[in-house]
């Protein structure tokens, strides 16, 4: 990547500005944390030019070496030999140490960083850590600084497609086929990649057909689910559904489609002062469409979607539950702007006492901080069917923009969701009796509905018939819905609604 340290990107100028501020202020320990460890090396080789000072890169493989030359400090492999080296020279300088959040478990290692940064307190320069999990050691937070490089900006995606077309120019004929609107999608679909990712991605599909088309954009949304299902914490969802293949729920989608507006005219949105909004949490009977309009609101925005799962944030050694999640909502704000989906949301914040040793209390304080205080454009659609098992505080007013109450759909709707999966299979809907079939489904669920035609279908395909509304009625009949078995904890949840929420379905209080 030292093809872009000619200029720092751009969406690193207020970190350059920081850094040497820090700097000039006698702040002899930063940690910057970032994935781009290169790129951070190209910003510090940048800001010790502007200072005129030198810069020195520790790598564990090689130990200290100062940049622009190839030879390394003699027996500088070891962290704490390369620690004393910077303490005992006299040089101004910058020292990058790339390093592990394990380097400085032990308490001697964290005294011999206090010993290495003291000297920077009357000496030009610092020690700047980088890595993709760099803590501050508690000992060490009054004297130091935490920063995070800020990820690549659709102008740095750019100017890096130049460098590689011009470079590959050279050895091969390249066809360069994108039109403006169509770069605006790459450039949009790169953005959560870093550098050297993007790079990677972009020459292969130059390589494998010789031309930068539209058509490369798949390869980078590929790329992008390698990228977010790495740490096995998130999963990357295709978009699939879109709000009109939704049954009802017509207060969520106006209230949605009005949000949708700031996506589409972001400088009208300035002039009301609005911001991205924080998200919604939707809580209701389970299966009637809350996880299926969390896929609809990416469709209908034309955001990625992200699915966090509690299950997969716990862990059992002590501290690693909290870092999963900040590691997860990371990744989330690097893809940004995105749809974060949390699942099942009183899985990952049950309140109930201290059974976990009050991992869930901590993750909690994690998730509420971060809900206040951040600042890129990630929306949180967290569902939730069992309301009583959640914290007050995360259904306090402002939490979230909105709670909406998704109950069972009434007979108009059972007509639709009916007929939507009657189509979707193949079935033709108008040959069916769907008053009748809607009349006789009262208490079921979206979920239980598509249950029965796929049932019925089945049922049908080994009898060697076509479907139709004999068997499908069979079918419903002989169904059990959950609000019938599970009749009192439905109308508790209800209760609940009632007055406190806004209804899904229709305008104003669930109830």
């Amino acid at each position: 990547m030292r093809r872009l340290a000619a200029k720092p990107p751009h969406p690193a100028s207020d970190l350059l500005r920081d850094l040497s501020l820090l700097i000039r202020s006698r702040y002899g320990l930063i940690f910057l944390r970032t994935v781009e460890e290169d790129r951070a090396e190209i910003l510090l080789r940048y800001l010790a030019d502007s200072m005129s000072v030198a810069l020195f890169v520790w790598r564990r493989s090689k130990g200290l070496k100062r940049s622009g030359l190839d030879r390394e400090i003699y027996e500088t492999k070891d962290l704490i030999k390369a620690l004393a080296h910077a303490e005992r020279s006299e040089q101004p300088a910058i020292y990058q140490f790339r390093v592990h959040e394990s380097d400085f478990e032990d308490p001697t290692s964290i005294e011999h960083l206090r010993d290495a940064a003291e000297p920077f307190q009357s000496r030009p320069g610092a020690l700047v850590l980088t890595g993709p999990d760099v803590e501050v050691p508690r000992r060490l937070q009054a004297q130091s600084a935490l920063l995070h490089l800020p990820p690549p900006a659709p102008q740095d995606f750019q100017e890096l497609i130049r460098h590689i077309l011009r470079d590959l120019s050279q050895r091969m004929k390249v066809d360069y086929t994108l039109s403006r609107e169509e770069l605006k999608q790459v450039l949009n679909g790169l953005q959560g990649l870093t550098l050297m990712e993007a790079e990677k991605v972009l020459t292969k599909a130059i390589i494998e057909d010789g031309k930068l088309s539209i058509d490369d954009l798949q390869g980078i949304i590929d790329a992008k689910r390698d990228v977010v299902e790495e740490d096995g914490v998130l999963e990357y969802f295709p978009i699939e559904e879109s709000l009109a293949e939704i049954a009802g729920l017509d207060a969520l989608k106006s209230w949605l489609r009005q949000r949708q507006q700031l996506l589409l005219n972001p400088s009208g949105a300035e002039r009301y002062n609005l911001t991205f909004p924080k998200g919604i949490l939707l809580v209701g009977v389970p299966g009637c469409g809350k996880s299926l309009s969390a896929k609809a609101v990416a469709t209908e925005w034309s955001l990625p979607l992200l699915r966090l799962d509690p299950s997969r944030l716990y862990n059992k050694y002590i501290g690693e539950t909290e870092k999963n999640f900040r590691r997860a909502v990371a990744t989330a704000e690097r893809i940004a702007p995105v749809i974060l989906w949390i699942d099942e949301l009183e899985k990952a914040f049950a309140s109930g006492g201290d059974e976990d040793g009050g991992v869930s209390t901590r993750v909690f304080g994690t998730f509420l901080s971060w809900m206040q205080d951040r600042e890129a454009p990630v929306f949180v659609v967290a569902t939730a069917n069992d309301v009583h098992r959640l914290p007050p505080e995360l259904l306090r007013k402002g939490r979230f923009d909105e709670i909406f109450f998704v109950d069972l759909p009434d007979p108009a709707c059972r007509r639709q969701i009916l007929a939507i999966h009657l189509a979707k299979r193949g079935q033709e809907p108008t040959g069916f009796d769907l008053e009748q079939l809607a009349a006789e489904t009262h208490d079921f669920s979206g979920a239980e509905l598509e249950q029965a035609v796929v049932a019925a279908l089945f049922t049908a395909f080994a009898a060697e018939r076509e479907l139709d509304g004999e068997l499908l009625l069979a079918e419903i009949r002989a169904t059990r819905p959950l609000a019938q078995t599970m009749a009192e904890k439905i109308e508790g949840l209800r209760a609940w609604a009632a007055g406190r929420v806004r209804s899904a379905q229709s305008e104003g209080p669930a109830g």
